[in-house]
């Protein structure tokens, strides 16, 4: 049961049960039928207090039971498939807003649009609900509930890969969020902008976004699944930047948060942890983190696969690789974090078994070189030629015959070294001889 409800609970347990609403809750709560439970609760959100009722309930306590109906009643609609249902409620309920607190209101909608995410393939019903929600509040000149929003839509956004939209949002919301001067918020939509960046490619300006969330993080109180979600992106962020005992540190750090909330984050944090493990050549390490006593609850093909890459990296063996590759497609290739290192851990594989390959030759055919690497011949020779162009290779290729020529590495000559700092501090001493004899005229 989501927190919001549970919170509702809470505050319901003071109200008599004697009260007419409160018995009529405890009625829909215990009803099976979900038709019949529906109706019972929208009769709950809909009650008006009678002038001529002598069993008056207090009005903070009507306010109480109709926001705990509203929560249950949302989940109920989702656990039924009837998510679209929520527009409508969303719509009907404009009235109760207008007779409650602002803080309250907020806490109803953002409780509505979570139910909302819950449900599946919701991605456009959760578009519509937040451009009408905000359209609402900017109709009705409620600010902050307004901005909270947008950020939930940029989020969305972001999940569904339409950056520049989201981008456009976020921009728009630290311009007005700044001059609020609502820290709370601005770290939650820099945190946001960062991720947006980084989905980009655009890693300067994620590492900006995200060296100001931790900035104004310094200034104010943080949660404890929010001050995750910050290492999540600082070892997201060093990662990128080849840093990978820095990321190792920070996803570490986003672990023991997730892992103390039961958030199943943790997860993802580790599979990043043992991918740092990977690409620092320490393949050896990720057994014993996989089997240490704080992992072991977190085993699952997420961890399987991270410990077959490992596998396949000590063993230097490409098939292994793409066998790995293939059996954990969802759990490696469809994560773009772990794609995108997977990729040069690859390459860098590729490279060293062709080295190893070539080293006895002095010239062989490409096709021998392929089928010794079980390579398609395409592939390979367009590595060769790239590991050439990057000096890895000291050779040629020979395209008429098919062929890799490799020379020998030649001792460089200290000749031409020598003769260059020669020339230097030859220069040196006519600049200084220039500049006195300009002195003695």
């Amino acid at each position: 049961m989501p927190a919001a409800v549970d919170d509702v609970d809470v505050a319901m347990a003071d109200i008599s049960e004697d009260a007419p609403l409160a018995q009529m809750m405890a009625k829909a709560d215990a009803c099976a039928d979900p038709t019949v439970a529906e109706a019972q609760y929208r009769q709950i959100i809909n009650f008006k207090l009678s002038p001529t009722d002598p069993a008056q309930t207090a009005e903070e306590d009507i306010a109480k039971i109709k926001e705990a109906a509203i929560f249950k009643l949302a989940n109920l609609l989702v656990s039924t498939g009837n998510a679209q249902h929520l527009s409508q409620l969303l719509k009907t309920l404009r009235p109760f807003f207008a007779t409650v607190a602002k803080a309250k209101t907020a806490k109803i909608v953002r409780g509505l649009l979570d139910a909302v995410a819950k449900a599946q393939d919701a991605a456009d019903l959760q578009f519509s609900l937040c451009k009408e929600t905000i359209q609402w509040c900017r109709d009705e000149k409620r600010t902050f509930l307004r901005q909270r929003v947008e950020g939930r839509l940029a989020a969305l956004y972001l999940e569904n890969s339409r950056f520049n939209d989201a981008l456009k949002i976020i921009n728009e919301l630290l311009r007005e969020v700044k001059r609020l001067d609502d820290k709370a918020h601005l770290l939650e939509i820099q945190l946001t902008e960062s991720r947006i960046h980084h989905a980009l490619r655009n890693i300067p300006k994620a590492r900006a976004a995200l060296t100001s969330a931790r900035t104004t993080a310094n200034a104010i109180y943080v949660p404890l699944t929010l001050q995750a979600q910050i290492d999540m992106q600082a070892g997201i962020i060093a990662a990128e930047e080849k840093d990978y005992k820095t990321a190792y540190s920070y996803f570490y750090e986003g672990f023991e948060g997730y892992m103390s909330l039961e958030d199943p984050r943790a997860v993802s944090n580790l599979k990043y942890m043992l991918l740092c493990k990977i690409m620092t050549g320490n393949a050896q390490d990720v057994p014993g983190i996989v089997n240490g006593s704080v992992a072991l609850k977190y085993s699952g093909r997420e961890v399987d696969a991270m410990l077959a890459v490992a596998k396949a990296h000590s063993e230097r063996s490409l098939e292994s690789f793409e066998k790995t590759l293939k059996d954990f497609k969802t759990e490696l290739s469809d994560d773009p974090i772990v794609q995108a290192h997977l990729s040069s851990l690859y390459d860098t594989l590729k490279e060293q078994n062709l080295l190893r390959l070539i080293e006895p030759f002095s010239r062989v055919e490409i096709q021998h070189v392929a089928k010794l690497i079980n390579l398609d011949l395409h592939d390979v020779e367009s590595k060769l030629s790239q590991m050439i162009l990057d000096k890895k290779l000291n050779g040629i290729l020979d395209q008429g015959a098919g062929c890799l020529v490799v020379y020998d590495n030649m001792p460089l000559s200290k000749t031409y070294q020598a003769s260059l700092d020669t020339m230097v501090n030859m220069d040196s001493v006519v600049t200084s001889l220039f500049e006195k004899a300009s002195t003695l005229r």
